[in-house]
C-alpha cells in the first residue's frame, strides 16, 4: 500500500494552520489555576460582547445536573476550591465526573457557572481582581486572535480541566443523546467550486444532517480523521464514536477545493471553508481546510482538518 497514516498526514503540506491556537494553549496550561480561572472569567465576559454564545441545550445539560446543584449549595470558599481543583486537575470526585463528560457537557457546565458568577450564585472571581502579567499577557494574546480562533482556544482550555481521564481505567465518555438524521427531503445540499467528487460532497451533506450511520460508511474500515491541532483517530469505530460526541449540529459551509490524482489509483482532494457550530451565533464561523486521501474505491482512508492561519488561507489550495 503506498501511504500509512502518518504519510498521509503529509498531503497538501503548504497548508497553514492556526498554530497561534495550540501556542496559546500552552501558554494557558503554564498558569497557575488562580490565574487559569481568571483568565477564563474575563475571557468568558468579554467574549460576550462580541460573539454570541448559545445557551446549551437540556439535552447537554442533564448530565451536569447534579454536579451542578451540588456546587450551587457549597459555601463560596468551597466553590472556588470546586474550580481550583479542575484546573489543577486534582483526583476528587467531581474532576474524576467531569473527566468522563463528553466536550459538549463540559462546555455546558462552564456556560453556567459563569451565568451563575455574573449572578453571584457561585462565588464570582473578586471584584476589583487584576490578572497577573503573565495571565495578562494571554488574554492579549486571545484578544489577537481572530474569533473562530478565540472560541478554540477557550473550548480547548475547559475541555482539558478535570481529573487525567487516561488514569481513570475503564470508563463510558458521558454524551447527550444523538439527534436524530436530518430527514432526506429537507436536507440543503453543499456545492463546492472545483469539487465534484460524490465522496467528499456526501461527507460535508451527511455531517450536516447528523447522519453519521451513512457518515461513517464513507470510510475505510482502516480509516482515520485528523481534528484540529489532535493525533489521528484511526479505525471506523473510534471515528464514528467521535462524530457522535463532538460533531452534532455542526455547520459545513465548504467554498471551493482542487482535485489531484496521487500514487497507486488514490485521489487527494482539499476543501476550503467554513465551520459553524451550535455554541456560537451564526455570524461566528471558523476558516477551515478539509484534506482527503481517498482509497482507489473511492473510501476515506484519511482527512485531516484544518482550522486556518488566516482567512486569506481559504484561497490556498496549492499543494
Amino acid at each position: 500500500m503506498p501511504f500509512t497514516i502518518d504519510s498521509a498526514r503529509s498531503i497538501f503540506p503548504n497548508t497553514l494552520s492556526a498554530d497561534a491556537v495550540p501556542a496559546t494553549i500552552a501558554r494557558f496550561n503554564q498558569l497557575n489555576a488562580e490565574d487559569q480561572l481568571a483568565l477564563i472569567w474575563f475571557a468568558y465576559l468579554e467574549m460576550g460582547k462580541t460573539i454570541t454564545i448559545a445557551a446549551p441545550g437540556a439535552a447537554n445539560m442533564v448530565f451536569a445536573e447534579a454536579t451542578l446543584n451540588e456546587i450551587r449549595k457549597m459555601p463560596a470558599q468551597q466553590q472556588t476550591q470546586v474550580m481550583c481543583d479542575l484546573a489543577n486537575h486534582a483526583d476528587t470526585p467531581i474532576c474524576r465526573t467531569y473527566a468522563t463528560w463528553s466536550p459538549n457537557i463540559k462546555l455546558g457546565f462552564w456556560y453556567q457557572l459563569g451565568q451563575w458568577m455574573e449572578k453571584g450564585i457561585v462565588a464570582p472571581i473578586p471584584e476589583g481582581y487584576k490578572l497577573s502579567a503573565n495571565a495578562a499577557a494571554v488574554l492579549q494574546a486571545i484578544r489577537e486572535l481572530e474569533s473562530g480562533q478565540q472560541i478554540t482556544v477557550l473550548r480547548n482550555t475547559v475541555v482539558d480541566l478535570g481529573f487525567d481521564p487516561s488514569k481513570l481505567g475503564g470508563y463510558k465518555t458521558v454524551a447527550e443523546p444523538v439527534v436524530a438524521p436530518t430527514e432526506v427531503a429537507k436536507r440543503s445540499l453543499v456545492s463546492i467550486e472545483g469539487v465534484t467528487n460524490e465522496t467528499v460532497l456526501n461527507y460535508m451533506n451527511n455531517l450536516n444532517a447528523n447522519d453519521f450511520d451513512a457518515l461513517i460508511e464513507l470510510f475505510a474500515p482502516d480509516g482515520a480523521l485528523q481534528p484540529p491541532f489532535q493525533r489521528p483517530i484511526v479505525g471506523k469505530d473510534a471515528v464514528f464514536r467521535f462524530f457522535r460526541e463532538e460533531c452534532q449540529n455542526l455547520k459545513l459551509l465548504p467554498e471551493r477545493g482542487i482535485v489531484e490524482p496521487a500514487e497507486d489509483g488514490y485521489t487527494q482532494i482539499k476543501v476550503t471553508g467554513k465551520v459553524q457550530t451550535p455554541w456560537f451565533g451564526g455570524g461566528v464561523g471558523m476558516n477551515m481546510a478539509w484534506r482527503f486521501l481517498l482509497t482507489p474505491e473511492g473510501k476515506i482512508f484519511f482527512v485531516a482538518i484544518d482550522l486556518l492561519a488566516s482567512p486569506k488561507e481559504l484561497l490556498n489550495l496549492a499543494r
